[in-house]
């Protein structure tokens, strides 16, 4: 209980703090915003009328001057010769001689026109008073209102520099600006002199002293701060003890009454929780929050006895759930392979739901012994409804077929079956097709599924794009086209739903056919497990972190032919040491089949062994590449035929020479040895190089 007072006093500190902290925050800134304003309008009413009076001062001084006087003397002190500024201050001679030159140029007119800017100066509180005449980046003074050693001599220049500079035509009068530099705080202006044309002939500059203006502005800021902080704190004070009284101590309460609420609930007590005694009567916001809570609490009491209820009811649909989606799997064919005595095709088929059941679902099955049946479907929906939906079409398709009906006959009885009672309008697109096993043809219909993808032997998977029928169910009395194929040895078809062209990446991009294509040809000799795996792989690299949208269903049908039968078991596989046990035990079956002796069997595992391992170690090396391994068992004579076949590079190991064993072992010279093992257990042994293939064959009698 100790500890329980402690952290509800920490809270309670720690919620003043916040407004302490909130208060200060704000009347500082008000303060700042205050004295901010205050002091920027101070500080603009004085500027602006400094700037005024400047320029006023600059043009009463333009007035009072001649311009032909000006230029007169301008013109003169230039015939004294090119005036040097470095000479001028550093040469006590040169200066002599210049002030001598220039003073002799001064007449009583020249004095005249000084004394009257003597007067504006000195009437006015000017700090300088001067009067240039500008060309090109530099100035040349004419008169300098100056009594000091510092005054400018009649034609003497300095580079103008700072506003004026950035002035566009400064000839015309240099805007009224403020400044800090050496000179200190000075307010200046330029007006012209002009002639009776109006031309600019000279420029009255004006600088008026800001330094006590300034010191003006530090002490109205400093008695303004000092106002404000008096202000700010009694300002603090009273808000400080008007929100805790009205809002900090309630809150409070509600937050230690808050805080109990599940100490209340696990109490055995039956007596009333800390909320429901709260009593705040604040007559604001506050108050109807303390009701609000309470009310809250009695719809968290309602709601968890209503959420237990509902989480057992969860716990048991979801359990159901489970089964139906074991169930579903179960309905689906997925024993692979399918047909393992049926060596004139393959098949393999996948499908994974969006949810936990789906609307998705294929099929395949003999009718007979020469007819198989193909059946890809997508019902219209998700979840239960769809898969119920599944359960049924499925189900009526494969009666009629099992019948020897056409798939136009299947697809109409079954439209027929499925429209009776449909009052959840849920429909399904079907692809449809029976294949004669002996000769490849095939009667297919397509209600409204994707287009089919054929591949013929040595080719690539290619759409087969044809007019379709409307979907299964969407309306009664419908008929359905069936259309003839033919499939040669070697031909491939390769049948889906929509769920693979629309797979949806995190930027809403399609997967679109033509990636499922690309998948599809990545490796179009491919088994149909490995081609569908392929497909897959690039569905999940594209589609990412993106939830899957839509029910992802593929079947692959490889057609081998009525001959398959007699053409050689083939295994195709990465050159690996982890598939050396896959070659071996690919071998092994074929020769128990053959009722082949113990130490047959042994020897022929030495041998392969020896080949594959060789192929995996230094075929690709340092890469990894395909190696193909083919059983033949022939008959007069009695004789197994093994060929291994890779794409590395080019090695026949019949020239390698056999090694000497009369030699010991610490003797003889590494390798060659497992060759001349093979050797001998071969009754006969071949190698070429054909097509860019390394072919070795074993025959072995038997």
């Amino acid at each position: 209980m100790m500890r329980i007072a402690r952290k509800k006093k920490n809270r309670v500190a720690s919620l003043r703090l916040k407004t302490v902290v909130v208060i200060v925050l704000a009347t500082l800134i008000l303060s700042a915003l205050a004295v901010t304003i205050s002091y920027r309008v101070y500080s603009d009413t004085m500027d602006n009328h400094y700037i005024t009076l400047t320029s006023n001062l600059a043009t009463t001084a333009a007035s009072q001057l001649d311009a032909g006087d000006l230029l007169r003397y301008y013109d003169a002190v230039k015939q004294i010769g090119t005036y040097d500024d470095e000479r001028y201050w550093n040469d006590e001679a040169y200066r002599a001689e210049y002030d001598a030159k220039a003073d002799a140029l001064k007449d009583e007119r020249y004095y005249e026109m000084l004394d009257t800017l003597f007067d504006i100066k000195d009437s006015n509180g000017i700090k300088y008073l001067y009067v240039q005449k500008l060309e090109g980046d530099q100035s040349t003074y004419i008169l300098d209102a100056d009594r000091t050693e510092d005054q400018c001599q009649l034609g003497t220049t300095h580079y103008i520099s700072g506003p004026a500079k950035e002035t566009e035509h400064p000839e015309n009068g240099i805007p009224a600006f403020i400044s800090n530099d050496a000179y200190g705080w000075l307010c200046t202006s330029g007006e012209p002199v002009r002639d009776d044309d109006g031309n600019p002939v000279a420029l009255v500059g004006v600088d008026i002293s800001m330094d006590d203006i300034m010191e003006d502005r530090a002490n109205y800021l400093h008695s303004v701060l000092l106002l404000m902080a008096i202000a700010g704190i009694a300002l603090m004070a009273v808000i400080l003890f008007a929100v805790v009284k009205a809002i900090i101590k309630p809150i409070n309460m509600l937050s230690d009454a808050t805080g109990s609420f599940v100490e209340d609930r696990s109490s055995e007590k039956k007596s009333d929780s800390a909320i429901s005694r709260l009593n705040i009567r604040t007559g604001d916001e506050v108050e109807r929050l303390c009701d609000s809570v309470k009310q809250m609490e009695r719809d968290i009491n309602s709601y968890i006895a209503n959420l237990t209820a509902v989480t057992a009811e969860k716990e048991r649909i979801g359990a159901e759930l489970n089964v139906a989606t074991q169930i579903q799997a179960d309905m689906l064919p997925r024993i692979f392979p399918a047909f393992p005595d049926r060596p004139e095709f393959d098949i393999y088929a996948t499908m994974t739901p969006a949810k936990e059941v789906g609307g998705d679902f294929y099929d395949f099955f003999l009718i007979d012994k020469d007819h198989i049946a193909l059946v890809m479907a997508d019902v219209s929906g998700k979840g239960v409804p769809a898969a119920l939906f599944m359960v049924i079409a499925k189900t009526l398709i494969k009666n009629h077929a099992l019948l020897g009906e056409s798939p136009a006959e299947i697809l109409n009885k079954v439209n027929e079956q499925l429209c009776e009672g449909n009052e959840a309008d849920l429909f399904v697109t079907v692809w449809l097709a029976v294949i004669e096993i002996s000769t490849g043809k095939g009667v297919a219909a397509n209600a409204g599924h994707e287009h089919p993808v054929i591949r013929r032997a040595d080719g690539k998977y290619e759409l087969v794009v044809y007019r379709h029928s409307p979907a299964v169910a969407s309306m009664p009395g419908m008929r359905f086209r069936e259309h003839e194929f033919k499939l040669d040895p070697g031909d491939s078809l390769f049948v889906y739903t929509d769920g693979v062209p629309e797979a949806t990446n995190a930027d809403l991009e399609l997967f679109k056919t033509d990636r499922m294509l690309t998948a599809l040809n990545r490796d179009p000799s491919a088994s149909p497990k490995e081609l569908l795996e392929n497909v897959r792989h690039d569905i999940d690299e594209f589609v990412g972190d993106a939830d899957q949208f839509d029910d992802i269903t593929m079947l692959g049908f490889n057609y081998f032919g009525a001959e398959a039968g007699e053409r050689p078991d083939e295994l195709t596989l990465d050159a690996t040491d982890d598939n050396l046990e896959t070659v071996l035990s690919f071998i092994d079956e074929r020769l128990e089949k053959l009722g082949a002796n113990s130490k047959l069997r042994m020897q022929t595992a030495v041998a392969a062994e020896e080949v594959f391992v060789n192929i995996a170690h230094y075929a690709y090396k340092p890469d990894t590449g395909k190696a193909t391994v083919r059983f033949e068992a022939e008959h007069d004579p009695e004789r197994i035929v093994i060929t291994f076949i890779d794409s590395g590079i080019s090695y026949d190991p019949l020239s390698a020479p056999e090694p000497d064993l009369t030699l010991s072992a610490e003797e003889r010279p590494i390798g060659g040895l497992g060759v001349f093992m093979v050797k001998k257990f071969a009754d006969n042994i071949e190698y070429r190089r054909e097509d860019g293939k390394n072919v070795l064959i074993i025959e072995k009698n038997i």
